[in-house]
């Protein structure tokens, strides 16, 4: 799909919202051919809850962020929003916000394997009756190398990991070490986009082919 609402015959007039600010998640969706028709980032409280796992806080936070933003936009519209997580076994990654926290997380990663979920979630808003809520999750493992404090210094210094959950981002400089990698490429990016077409699939109308 291209443009900003749906082809014709997937629900005239529908459109696609992103509830995020991400360019990568906008990236990945304009590689399948889907361009938002709006881009609407999601404002909400992502502090994880007392003993939360990984994998329910991304499921919980990609459904709170579609249906924040489907409560918001006016007219028929579906909302896509998503949520990745880096864990280490039960302990959630934050995002790197800053250099402290960056560092910290590539000295706990280095020489360890990982797991990175995405969750995604979309929901129609009250003006497309025709639409339906749906929700996945992609779990990923990413081993990385022994990262040597001038390696470390030098991932830091390049400044992709700014934002990025567990202070990393694998389409960056930190590919350089990854050792292993298994599940979803585009989930461990940000927006697993196998699962993201299998979602807009099952919608009325033609949103993908």
């Amino acid at each position: 799909m291209t443009g900003t609402t749906a082809p014709a015959g997937a629900a005239a007039e529908v459109r696609l919202v992103l509830a995020s600010a991400s360019p990568r998640r906008l990236d990945l969706l304009r590689q399948i051919g889907l361009v938002p028709g709006q881009v609407f980032p999601a404002n909400i409280d992502e502090t994880p809850g007392r003993d939360e796992l990984p994998r329910p806080y991304a499921e919980r936070l990609a459904a709170e962020k579609a249906a924040h933003v489907a409560a918001q936009v006016e007219g028929p519209a579906l909302v896509l929003a998503a949520d990745t997580v880096v864990a280490l076994g039960r302990r959630i990654l934050p995002k790197a916000e800053d250099e402290q926290t960056a560092r910290a997380c590539l000295e706990r990663l280095s020489g360890r394997r990982h797991t990175v979920f995405t969750a995604i979630a979309i929901r129609p808003t009250a003006a497309w009756a025709a639409g339906r809520a749906g929700n996945r999750i992609v779990a990923s493992t990413v081993t990385f190398s022994r990262l040597t404090p001038a390696q470390i210094d030098a991932l830091i210094a390049a400044g992709d990991w700014q934002g990025k959950a567990g202070g990393y981002a694998i389409q960056g400089h930190a590919a350089a070490f990854v050792r292993f990698m298994s599940g979803s490429y585009t989930g461990i990016v940000g927006l697993p986009l196998f699962e993201t077409a299998q979602l807009l699939r099952g919608q009325k109308g033609s949103w993908l082919s």
